[in-house]
């Protein structure tokens, strides 16, 4: 088994913490958390936008514990850390992670300056170590089957997709902190990222956007609304999302599809089911478990340590791509 850290414990670092102890080739050794006095006390705290279930206590027990990555990295003999820290943390400690010989599983967005990803990109290649990017959409089950139904074109030519994701503003942890809310990229870095990503994973680099944002609270684009277009296609993307809503308002993604033979939809607020819909009838297909993206994402990230990869599926490249793509809609 594979020797871990978790760098942060906030929704994220549970959630990372909680799959690597469901995984076979993952052994959890340390989490490192500002105050670790308070990491049981908090575990089941409601944080995030949505539950990906509970931790036991018990299972931390003998787990040690650090306030600092300095300390963790000095005193444990890792092969690999999962960092889920504020983004204006992801530079500074994915270069000392990889400078000390150790694996990155780092949470999305990469970095918001390009030349510091470009640096741990190249870092990474010559520690020979594996760097990924938790773009967790991808490894998403109701995604997964968009990503199918383009590719096999089951459906015929895709004619237009809408990808939307919205949240209340964040109002747990250190998410009111602003000196940490202000460097953390607003709802565009931290939200709508996420389909962004999925697009360009799933079509390519657009040709145009067209894109509208307005400010809130964290940024001056925590509302994005956009249009991609793919003119050798005749394909255009819509993409729309934010956080611009009060601290309760329930959390919704998903997205539509208008192939050449059916339209489909899926909602995260009717998370089981995708409904696919021609001419003559509507019918439901299971969508699989959204939040099953989490572990496979992990697992993923084990089995290219393991068999000693690049993830081809998420590569640290693309992430930044997809930063990139972001400061293109504003």
């Amino acid at each position: 088994m594979m020797k871990i850290a978790v760098l942060g414990f906030g929704f994220m670092g549970k959630t990372h913490t909680l799959n690597i102890l469901n995984n076979k080739n993952l052994k959890l050794s340390a989490i490192v958390d500002s105050i670790p006095a308070l990491i049981e006390e908090n575990l089941n705290s409601k944080t995030g936008n949505f539950s990906t279930s509970d931790i036991d206590a018990a299972e931390l027990s003998g787990i040690n514990k650090y306030s600092t990555i300095d300390e963790c990295l000095h005193s444990e003999d890792l092969d690999a850390v999962v960092i889920s820290v504020h983004t204006n943390l992801h530079y500074e400690m994915t270069k000392k992670a990889l400078l000390h010989d150790k694996h990155v599983f780092l949470e999305k967005p990469f970095c918001l300056d390009i030349a510091q990803a470009e640096e741990l990109i190249s870092l990474s290649e010559q520690r020979n170590r594996v760097l990924m990017v938790g773009h967790v959409v991808r490894f998403m089950p109701p995604y997964n089957l968009l990503k199918q139904w383009v590719d096999t074109k089951e459906f015929g030519q895709l004619k237009f997709l809408s990808l939307s994701r919205f949240s209340g503003l964040p109002g747990w942890g250190q998410w009111k902190d602003k000196k940490i809310t202000g460097t953390s990229g607003g709802a565009l870095f931290d939200l709508v990222i996420h389909d962004i990503d999925f697009a360009s994973y799933v079509l390519g680099l657009p040709s145009d956007i067209n894109s509208s944002y307005l400010p809130g609270t964290l940024s001056d684009y925590d509302y994005i609304s956009a249009m991609w277009s793919y003119e050798s296609r005749n394909l255009h993307v819509r993409i729309e999302g934010g956080n611009t809503f009060h601290h309760n308002f329930p959390f919704q993604a998903g997205y539509m599809a208008q192939f050449e033979k059916a339209s489909i939809l899926y909602t995260s607020l009717k998370g089981d089911v995708i409904q696919i819909a021609d001419d003559n009838s509507i019918r439901e297909v299971p969508a699989g478990d959204a939040g099953a993206g989490f572990y496979d994402e992990i697992d993923y990230f084990a089995q290219c340590i393991i068999n000693n990869t690049p993830p081809h599926q998420c590569m640290p490249a693309d992430s930044l791509q997809s930063v990139k793509l972001c400061y293109q809609h504003i």
